[in-house]
Protein backbone atom coordinates (compact mmCIF):
# COMPACT_ATOMS: atom_id res chain seq x y z
CA UNK A 1 0.00 0.00 0.00
CA UNK A 2 1.43 3.42 -0.69
CA UNK A 3 2.20 5.69 2.08
CA UNK A 4 0.30 8.39 3.23
CA UNK A 5 -2.27 7.78 0.64
CA UNK A 6 -5.93 7.74 1.97
CA UNK A 7 -8.80 5.68 0.31
CA UNK A 8 -12.17 6.39 0.58
CA UNK A 9 -12.99 3.22 1.40
CA UNK A 10 -11.33 0.16 3.08
CA UNK A 11 -12.74 -2.61 0.64
CA UNK A 12 -9.79 -3.65 -1.75
CA UNK A 13 -12.06 -3.91 -4.89
CA UNK A 14 -13.19 -0.09 -4.24
CA UNK A 15 -9.82 1.18 -4.01
CA UNK A 16 -8.53 -0.84 -6.74
CA UNK A 17 -11.49 0.75 -8.44
CA UNK A 18 -10.75 4.24 -7.75
CA UNK A 19 -7.86 4.07 -9.77
CA UNK A 20 -8.26 1.79 -12.62
CA UNK A 21 -11.96 1.34 -12.60
CA UNK A 22 -13.11 3.67 -15.59
CA UNK A 23 -13.01 2.41 -19.18
CA UNK A 24 -9.99 4.90 -20.10
CA UNK A 25 -7.49 3.57 -17.52
CA UNK A 26 -7.78 0.24 -18.90
CA UNK A 27 -7.26 1.20 -22.38
CA UNK A 28 -4.06 3.05 -21.22
CA UNK A 29 -2.96 -0.74 -19.27
CA UNK A 30 -3.63 -2.94 -22.65
CA UNK A 31 -1.73 -0.52 -24.92
CA UNK A 32 0.96 -0.70 -22.53
CA UNK A 33 0.81 -4.24 -22.62
CA UNK A 34 0.54 -4.29 -26.53
CA UNK A 35 3.68 -2.41 -27.29
CA UNK A 36 2.07 1.46 -26.91
CA UNK A 37 4.19 3.15 -24.77
CA UNK A 38 4.13 7.62 -25.99
CA UNK A 39 1.01 9.87 -25.53
CA UNK A 40 0.32 10.12 -29.46
CA UNK A 41 0.19 6.15 -29.51
CA UNK A 42 -2.36 6.11 -26.94
CA UNK A 43 -4.04 8.94 -28.38
CA UNK A 44 -4.11 7.05 -31.68
CA UNK A 45 -5.87 3.71 -30.25
CA UNK A 46 -9.16 3.47 -31.74
CA UNK A 47 -11.32 4.22 -29.10
CA UNK A 48 -10.47 8.46 -29.65
CA UNK A 49 -9.50 9.47 -25.75
CA UNK A 50 -9.25 12.51 -25.63
CA UNK A 51 -6.19 14.49 -24.55
CA UNK A 52 -7.20 15.98 -21.24
CA UNK A 53 -8.46 12.51 -20.07
CA UNK A 54 -5.38 10.35 -21.22
CA UNK A 55 -2.96 13.15 -19.30
CA UNK A 56 -5.36 13.07 -16.07
CA UNK A 57 -5.56 8.89 -16.35
CA UNK A 58 -2.11 9.03 -16.81
CA UNK A 59 -0.93 11.60 -13.97
CA UNK A 60 -3.03 9.30 -11.84
CA UNK A 61 -1.99 5.76 -12.42
CA UNK A 62 2.11 7.48 -12.15
CA UNK A 63 0.85 8.61 -9.22
CA UNK A 64 -0.28 5.34 -7.73
CA UNK A 65 2.87 4.02 -9.20
CA UNK A 66 1.20 2.02 -11.67
CA UNK A 67 3.53 3.11 -14.34
CA UNK A 68 6.29 5.18 -15.16
CA UNK A 69 8.39 7.21 -17.55
CA UNK A 70 11.62 7.95 -18.67
CA UNK A 71 12.51 11.10 -21.14
CA UNK A 72 13.48 10.56 -25.16
CA UNK A 73 17.27 10.96 -24.57
CA UNK A 74 17.58 13.81 -27.22
CA UNK A 75 14.57 15.38 -27.04
CA UNK A 76 13.07 15.80 -23.01
CA UNK A 77 9.46 16.53 -24.66
CA UNK A 78 8.99 13.08 -25.38
CA UNK A 79 7.96 10.74 -22.82
CA UNK A 80 7.75 6.59 -22.89
CA UNK A 81 5.87 5.09 -20.24
CA UNK A 82 6.29 2.10 -18.74
CA UNK A 83 4.11 -0.49 -16.95
CA UNK A 84 5.70 -0.82 -13.34
CA UNK A 85 6.29 -4.34 -11.46
CA UNK A 86 2.60 -3.08 -9.56
CA UNK A 87 1.38 -2.38 -13.18
CA UNK A 88 2.71 -5.78 -14.84
CA UNK A 89 0.46 -7.80 -11.62
CA UNK A 90 -2.40 -6.28 -13.25
CA UNK A 91 -2.40 -8.76 -16.21
CA UNK A 92 -4.00 -11.36 -14.89
CA UNK A 93 -7.24 -9.19 -13.81
CA UNK A 94 -7.07 -7.87 -17.62
CA UNK A 95 -6.98 -11.32 -18.91
CA UNK A 96 -9.80 -12.84 -16.78
CA UNK A 97 -12.30 -9.73 -18.20
CA UNK A 98 -11.20 -10.34 -21.41
CA UNK A 99 -12.21 -13.85 -21.10
CA UNK A 100 -15.45 -13.11 -19.38
CA UNK A 101 -15.93 -10.33 -22.54
CA UNK A 102 -15.23 -13.34 -24.99
CA UNK A 103 -17.56 -15.67 -23.01
CA UNK A 104 -20.57 -13.39 -22.64
CA UNK A 105 -20.25 -10.48 -25.24
CA UNK A 106 -20.61 -12.00 -27.86
CA UNK A 107 -19.40 -9.33 -31.28
CA UNK A 108 -19.56 -10.25 -34.75
CA UNK A 109 -16.52 -8.72 -35.48
CA UNK A 110 -14.08 -8.71 -32.57
CA UNK A 111 -11.18 -5.59 -32.22
CA UNK A 112 -7.54 -7.10 -33.13
CA UNK A 113 -6.17 -6.76 -29.84
CA UNK A 114 -8.78 -8.31 -27.96
CA UNK A 115 -9.06 -11.31 -30.37
CA UNK A 116 -5.04 -11.78 -30.80
CA UNK A 117 -4.91 -11.49 -26.93
CA UNK A 118 -7.59 -14.03 -26.52
CA UNK A 119 -6.61 -16.41 -29.02
CA UNK A 120 -3.32 -16.43 -26.85
CA UNK A 121 -5.10 -17.01 -24.00
CA UNK A 122 -7.03 -19.85 -25.16
CA UNK A 123 -4.15 -21.39 -26.71
CA UNK A 124 -1.59 -21.28 -23.88
CA UNK A 125 -3.48 -21.24 -20.73
CA UNK A 126 -3.89 -18.18 -19.09
CA UNK A 127 -0.96 -19.41 -16.51
CA UNK A 128 1.21 -19.98 -18.90
CA UNK A 129 -0.36 -16.64 -20.77
CA UNK A 130 0.40 -14.37 -17.97
CA UNK A 131 3.82 -15.60 -17.14
CA UNK A 132 4.88 -15.07 -20.68
CA UNK A 133 3.58 -11.79 -21.14
CA UNK A 134 4.62 -10.62 -18.08
CA UNK A 135 8.45 -11.83 -19.04
CA UNK A 136 7.75 -10.69 -22.36
CA UNK A 137 7.05 -7.05 -21.53
CA UNK A 138 9.83 -6.76 -17.87
CA UNK A 139 12.15 -7.54 -20.76
CA UNK A 140 11.12 -5.13 -23.13
CA UNK A 141 10.61 -2.45 -20.38
CA UNK A 142 14.47 -3.57 -19.86
CA UNK A 143 15.36 -2.61 -23.12
CA UNK A 144 13.55 0.35 -23.47
CA UNK A 145 14.95 1.70 -20.55
CA UNK A 146 18.91 0.21 -21.38
CA UNK A 147 18.17 2.28 -24.57
CA UNK A 148 17.64 6.10 -23.11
Amino acid sequence: MLKNKTYRSTCPLTSLLDIIGDKWSLIIIRDLFMGKNTYGQFLNSPEGISTNILADRLKLMKNNELISYVYKEYNKKVKYYYLTNKGIDLYPIICEMMLWSDKHLKFKEMHPLGLQSIKSIKESGIELEIKETKNSYLKTRSELLKIL
